[in-house]
């Protein structure tokens, strides 16, 4: 069995792994579109001024939406921290979760670190992340559903939809089960076999540490529900402001099937930060629901322009600073046990 040393050592090692690969998905994303950047930026000089300030005030609110969703469980534990410290690392969550296709579990796995250097104590971070996951892919279950109801009413739903939707639900709902069950083995060994992998062996140890009485506050988990739902109607909200600044008028339901369409698309696929899975799942449901070809596409890389190429540049600075900071952690925990 791996030493109390060992395994820290093994969970500092698949971290900067994580940390590495988010940033490395995202730099060679960026230099492949780098035209396509430059092409979108061009949409925003023919959009109307009014409705990409809206675009842009949704966008912020996704992140105010994150955060609080996180101060939520960290008031609940006596651990308050600022609404402005959280949207930082909301936008490092949102900009991995994007970055590295892991069905949002890359996000989740940086949580804990940044909410460690906020000094939020191990137990309250690893509720935070657990409560988030639970509301995030709670309110992601409802939308799909509702989604797949809006396209039978529409007269527009068809197998493949049908057969990705429920794809989506069985990882929806592993995801935070998983997480779950193992939280309720508390610190058990798990089977030789899986105690080989540091990743799991990790993962296992850090969730056992939540708090149960957070975990069984249904107000408290309804609360951070209720926070992640607000980030999809905002980013439908996104979709709709982008589609009206370029002139054309589609209806709000029609923007939330597309925007949660691609979404799980994305989710699904394993292509880093959703490269050309998301804009041709939303450019051909809005199409499907009677948008214009050429109106779909300028709306949804405007769209992409706000939520993904906008954020880039500060969520790669936010996550280069938790690696730098993680890894002056890790050379001075060595000091700090042998002060001499």
């Amino acid at each position: 069995m791996p030493s109390r040393a060992d395994r820290h050592h093994l969970s500092g090692a698949w971290r900067n792994w994580l940390f590495g690969a988010v940033l490395a998905a995202a730099l060679v994303g960026a230099a492949l579109h780098w035209g396509e950047v430059r092409d979108v930026a061009d949409l925003v000089t023919r959009a109307r001024p009014a409705w990409l300030g809206l675009a842009i005030l949704c966008q912020l609110s996704t992140y105010a939406a994150v955060a609080g969703g996180w101060a939520q469980v960290l008031n609940r534990a006596d651990t308050p921290r600022g609404l402005l410290p959280l949207m930082r690392i909301a936008v490092t969550k949102l900009f991995a979760d994007q970055a590295l296709p892991s069905a949002g579990m890359a996000g989740n796995l940086l949580l804990i670190d940044q909410l460690r250097a906020l000094g939020v104590k191990r137990g309250p971070a690893v509720a935070a992340l657990l409560i988030t996951m639970i509301g995030y892919y709670a309110a992601y279950v409802v939308f799909a559903v509702a989604m797949l109801i809006l396209l039978w009413l529409h007269d527009r739903a068809t197998p493949l939809m049908a057969g990705v939707v429920t794809l989506f639900l069985c990882v929806a709902i592993a995801i935070p089960w998983l997480a779950l069950w193992l939280r309720g083995r508390g610190i058990r060994p798990l089977p030789e076999w899986v105690e080989k992998i540091g990743f799991v062996r990790s993962l296992l140890d850090t969730v056992s540490r939540a708090p149960g009485e957070l975990l069984r506050d249904r107000w408290l988990i309804g609360g951070v529900t209720l926070c992640n739902a607000l980030v999809f109607l905002a980013d439908a909200g996104t979709l709709f402001a982008c589609l009206r600044a370029l002139g054309t008028a589609p209806s709000f339901a029609t923007c939330f099937i597309a925007l949660i369409m691609a979404s799980i698309v994305v989710t699904l696929g394993p292509i880093p930060l959703g490269f050309g899975s998301f804009e041709a799942t939303s450019v051909a449901t809005l199409r499907l629901l009677g948008v214009p070809f050429g109106a779909a596409f300028a709306g949804t890389m405007l769209f992409r322009l706000l939520t993904l190429w906008v954020p880039l540049l500060p969520g790669l600075v936010l996550v280069r600073g938790a690696m730098r900071k993680k890894g002056l952690d890790a050379a001075a925990a060595p000091l700090r046990r042998h002060p001499d």
